[in-house]
């Protein structure tokens, strides 16, 4: 039962300090490059390596196009990372691969798991196992740019809650030259970002419909509701002309340039946009249809133990992953990152919820979906492929959105 006392009540901060001390022993920690999640986990390292002395944390990073690869060619190789960061949507492949391994229902009991993480933890089950754990969790909301609500005579405190009112505020705030030519967008039009996370589990659902079936093994929007939602998101573009794809290659890039009045994204972007000093942001909760029906999106990287990882290494992992899940490692993410805690108790306090930047995504955690994916790259580049034929090429709404929708089930049932 030794190791039981690695998560009881699921450790909180320097407790592991009450670990018997163990040989020396050093591990391998991947995460995937973004500058202030590398700055929280070299702050995260420090502390625990401070609290055990005898463990030393290598903390290894790679761009975000490789490192699913890399992880994969280093696995086989036999030298994968002990500890590792995976996108909830990778699971399947990771544990597919043999690229993790289960967590130990001693070290990490699933009945603390369940009562005192968020529930969209699940996601990392997979029949009765668990096979990593969140230090924090996303959802999506609104950024808007005061300054250009200013000057295009809109009230800065007050942006808009209704889609129609995204729509009329994105009008206002568009800027073009004398040649049509767009200067400033109204709204980023962006898949490749978080819009295919807009448009799948919030968007549809406005419309009427619902992406997937319950578990999410059948493709469901490829009807009205969907065509609908599609319609909506490409008529930003091709209609109201309040956004283009591409416009300074990425969404979140004319956001910061103070060439986008509003944006879409998640909970992890607030670190790097608390940098801006050019004009001053807020945060919203997504617009609701007219009929007042809100949704959101909520997802999370989880830290998981690698396969390869046993004996003294695989304690040492294990000490390490229930820290960097622990209450202190989540407010420490949450300060330097923005990132939620994955923790209802660490999330939900006063201060948070009444936090004009943390609270609109708190809000969104309320009404949020956790798509299940298969293959979360796969599915995601169909979006942006589909939603491309359309702004691009001409395609229409309702062709591009079935072939979609073939493709996507394809995959699915690939995985089956």
């Amino acid at each position: 039962m030794r190791r039981a006392t690695i998560f009881a009540g699921l450790v909180t901060g320097m407790s592991l300090m009450a670990f018997n001390a163990a040989q020396a022993v050093e591990i391998e920690y991947w995460q995937y490059v973004f500058e202030t999640r590398v700055k929280a986990m070299d702050q995260l390292i420090e502390n625990f390596q401070k609290a055990n002395p005898d463990i030393t944390v290598k903390h290894t990073t790679f761009p975000y196009a490789d490192y699913q690869t890399r992880v994969i060619a280093a696995n086989m190789a036999g030298n994968g990372p002990d500890v590792m960061q995976l996108f909830y949507g990778w699971l399947d492949k990771f544990v597919d691969g043999k690229l993790v391994q289960p967590l130990s229902p001693e070290v990490f009991p699933h009945d603390k798991i369940e009562s005192e993480f968020f529930p969209i933890v699940s996601a990392m089950k997979r029949g009765d196992d668990y096979y990593g754990l969140p230090t924090a969790v996303r959802s999506l909301a609104l950024f808007y740019n005061k300054k250009l609500f200013t000057e295009a005579g809109l009230d800065p405190n007050k942006p808009p809650q209704t889609l129609d009112e995204l729509v009329a505020a994105a009008q206002k705030t568009t800027q073009r030259d004398g040649a049509g030519n767009l200067i400033s967008e109204g709204f980023t039009v962006e898949m490749g970002g978080q819009d295919h996370q807009w448009w799948r589990e919030v968007l549809i659902r406005q419309f009427g419909g619902e992406p997937y079936n319950a578990d999410y093994t059948k493709v469901t929007y490829n009807n009205e509701a969907g065509a609908k939602a599609l319609k909506f998101y490409t008529d930003l573009q091709l209609v109201h002309k309040v956004g283009q794809v591409g416009f300074m290659d990425e969404g979140q890039a004319a956001f910061r340039g103070g060439k986008a009045a509003m944006t879409i994204d998640g909970t992890f972007r607030l670190g790097s946009f608390r940098t801006i000093k050019d004009f001053e942001w807020g945060v919203t909760e997504l617009p609701a249809n007219a009929a007042g029906l809100r949704s959101n999106y909520a997802s999370y990287f989880a830290n998981a133990i690698g396969s390869k990882a046993e004996g003294e290494k695989l304690k040492a992992a294990e000490k390490f992953l229930a820290y960097i899940s622990s209450p202190e490692a989540m407010d420490i993410w949450l300060k330097t990152v923005g990132e939620l805690p994955a923790r209802r108790e660490a999330a939900m306090t006063e201060a948070n919820v009444k936090d004009p930047i943390f609270g609109p995504f708190l809000k969104g955690l309320d009404y949020a979906h956790t798509t299940l994916f298969v293959d979360e790259q796969a599915q995601r580049q169909l979006t942006i492929d589909m939603s491309n034929r359309i702004l691009l090429e001409g395609q229409s709404v309702e062709d591009s959105l079935a072939q979609a929708a073939a493709a996507e089930q394809e995959i699915i049932d690939a995985a089956k």
